[in-house]
């Protein structure tokens, strides 16, 4: 009788949870849908049909590719190619950093290993607009200004995927280390041969941690590459707002097509993301 009065109380439960979630999901996806519609048309008709709405605020009578053509010719191309580029090295530089940062603090037992874990914490925890100015100070004093070493350079420390990976790492059994080492296999040969195969789910989820942070970055490069040849794509959707005026369909265009980006590898990695997320959990 119990066991039916809780399926009941679960029941009950999930269809409140679901009410509750769809107009969230709704309310969530709506911004976004505006803006991929808004892409579609003329900036004069954009703010037409706000007030009132009506569905021809999400429903457009016609439809053209106008604003992406004329944001695929502009030099808003090579800003995207830029945070490719940037975003490419931050993920393969920050992985190797993690993860050798991960092996230590998992694995290894050093004095001192959970101070530098607490700092590690601590460190992703305060906010980066708090340190930007000082540290850009740092990197013009380095000649480091409008450089893809300037860019990269503070996302490969990452903090949260240090922890991730960590996180991780203290799930493989320490018996498959002792075995290794009584082999005579070396801590750099441990985790080249066992810790980084098993753990290609949470190198994904690293990954793609890494990568939405140098993706989104807008104060930093703003900052540290000001110049026209080196402003990656946040930055240069800011440029459509001119003196003169602001094309809000080429504007809408620029963040429809950075947005996609970061949606297309979360689609495609979103089973080793979340896998990577579950196991993030682990006894110490």
């Amino acid at each position: 009788m119990s066991d039916v009065i809780d399926n009941r109380r679960q029941r009950r439960a999930g269809r409140i949870a679901l009410i509750v979630a769809v107009p969230v999901a709704v309310l969530s996806i709506l911004p976004l849908l505006w803006a991929l519609i808004s892409s579609l048309r003329p900036s004069s008709e954009i703010f037409a049909h706000l007030s009132p709405f009506s569905i021809q605020t999400i429903w457009p009578s016609s439809v053209s590719l106008d604003n992406y053509f004329a944001v695929l010719d502009s030099d808003f191309t090579r800003s995207l190619i830029n945070s490719v580029i940037v975003a490419f090295f931050s993920v393969v530089l920050g992985l190797i950093v993690s993860s050798l940062a991960a092996f230590a603090l998992a694995v290894l037992d050093f004095p001192g290993r959970s101070a530098v874990f607490a700092i590690m914490v601590v460190s992703f925890l305060v906010p980066f607009e708090a340190i930007a100015i000082p540290l850009a100070n740092t990197f013009r004093d380095w000649n480091l200004q409008n450089t893809l070493v300037g860019l990269v350079l503070p996302a490969i420390g990452n903090g949260l995927s240090i922890f991730l990976l960590r996180q991780f790492f203290l799930n493989i059994p320490y018996s498959l280390a002792e075995a290794a080492r009584m082999d005579g296999l070396s801590w750099f040969g441990i985790y080249r041969r066992i810790y980084l195969p098993l753990s290609r789910a949470s190198l994904v989820g690293a990954g793609l941690i890494l990568f939405v942070f140098q993706w989104q970055s807008f104060l930093w490069p703003l900052l540290i590459a000001p110049a026209p040849d080196s402003r990656v794509a946040p930055v240069a959707i800011a440029d459509f707002a001119q003196e003169s005026g602001v094309d809000f369909g080429q504007m809408f265009a620029a963040a429809i097509l950075t947005a996609a980006v970061p949606l297309i590898l979360l689609l495609v990695f979103q089973r080793q993301f979340t896998g990577s997320l579950a196991s993030s959990g682990s006894k110490e």
